[in-house]
């Protein structure tokens, strides 16, 4: 005998789609279901939600649904989708848009290393106005603990081969990236 599935109770949010188009400033609900971002998009094969099903959520309110995907997350921001969308909607700033909505919303990362490399790699373009791999690699390690003899090895291989260096280059405009971060914080 097979017992019957309880059907899972959804609450749609009124609001998301307006939440979405305000912090992306597209028209996400221009979106007519064509799948060209899906089609064209290099990492559908590691996505739970495809690119223009998580339009379709976000047009139909499932708000929980879209911010805990891995979807959000996985996304590559390559523009690939952005390029192909025949309504000029920005899908890879409207991703941009939903994982800034993931954490400002209180909702963990389902992909946990994304903020974290991301946060380690704005902090080292913010100290030194772009970007040193040796530090980023550092800030990033430090805060995931996941270093693995691999890991060393590797990074040892690329320092023998030029590739890391030991010392960030020195840049001319790195006081006005500074400026650039102070203005976006409010204090510029």
């Amino acid at each position: 005998m097979t017992g019957t599935a309880i059907p899972q109770i959804i609450t749609p949010s009124h609001t998301f789609l307006k939440e979405v188009e305000a912090k992306s400033k597209q028209t996400v609900s221009a979106c007519f279901q064509c799948e060209k971002c899906t089609n064209g998009c290099p990492v559908t094969f590691a996505m739970d939600i495809v690119p223009h099903k998580v339009i379709r959520m976000i047009n139909l309110g499932l708000k929980d649904h879209v911010l805990k995907s891995d979807t959000i997350w996985i996304c590559a921001s390559c523009e690939t989708c952005t390029s192909r969308c025949p309504n000029d909607i920005d899908i890879a700033h409207v991703m941009d848009s939903l994982r800034q909505l993931c954490q400002s919303s209180g909702i963990e990362a389902s992909q946990r290393n994304v903020p974290l490399l991301h946060e380690a790699f704005m902090s080292t373009i913010q100290a030194h106005g772009r970007i040193w791999e040796l530090e980023m690699e550092t800030r990033y390690m430090m805060k995931t603990k996941e270093v693995t003899s691999k890991d060393m090895k590797f990074g040892m291989d690329m320092f023998k081969r030029g590739k890391l260096k030991f010392m960030p280059s020195r840049w001319g405009a790195g006081s006005k990236v500074k400026q650039i971060f102070n203005q976006s914080k409010g204090r510029g």
